[in-house]
């Protein structure tokens, strides 16, 4: 039997319309892994501190200056923390504009012949800017360059880089974005 592949649906908290991702990863991606894996499919930089919290339990790198007892996201598989359709888990990037995902388990398939995982297969609108604020700061971003006459307005596009459309999503991007690994292998039995 093929190794179990894991449907997900990434959402981003507080945030409406939503913006998430459907990825695909296999059952036994580490969650340091799968940090990797969000980080390419949101469009995020991998440019903060980040943590997953499952049932009062924080998984990340431990620190012992960090004052928290944390498990090693490297020693976590993702199968041993959700296991059935409707499991699911917070993703938390960047402590200071505090970014939680809903990650969902939403079915449990097998790998198909040739794909290699993780993937992104769909999504919808783009990330926030790393550094924007978090929610607030995003509101008023987005609120800044929609209207020409704002007095940040320049200096906010200039800041982005130019330009910066809220609704774009390409999944084909994203998916490229994403650290592959080899396609699972048969399990022996």
């Amino acid at each position: 039997m093929e190794r179990p592949v894991y449907k997900l649906k990434v959402t981003l908290q507080g945030i409406r319309p939503p913006i998430w991702r459907r990825i695909e990863v296999p059952a036994d991606i580490s969650l340091f892994d799968l940090h990797w894996t969000l980080q390419g499919a949101m469009g995020w930089t991998n440019s903060h501190m980040h943590q997953f919290i499952h049932q009062g339990t924080y998984y990340g790198a431990p620190d012992p200056d960090f004052g928290m007892d944390i498990v090693s996201e490297k020693k976590t598989e993702l199968g041993e923390l959700l296991e059935r359709p409707g499991d699911r888990l917070v993703y938390e990037y960047d402590f200071g504009d505090s970014w939680e995902h809903e990650v969902r388990l939403e079915g449990i398939g097998e790998a198909e012949a040739g794909v290699r995982y993780p993937r992104v297969v769909a999504g919808k609108r783009a990330c926030p800017p790393e550094d924007v604020g978090g929610y607030p700061g995003y509101m008023e971003f987005l609120e800044v360059i929609r209207d020409p006459q704002h007095e940040e307005h320049a200096s906010m596009l200039e800041w982005i880089g130019g330009g910066f459309d809220p609704e774009y999503f390409d999944v084909a991007e994203a998916d490229r974005s994403v650290p592959k690994k080899r396609a699972p292998r048969r399990r022996r039995e």
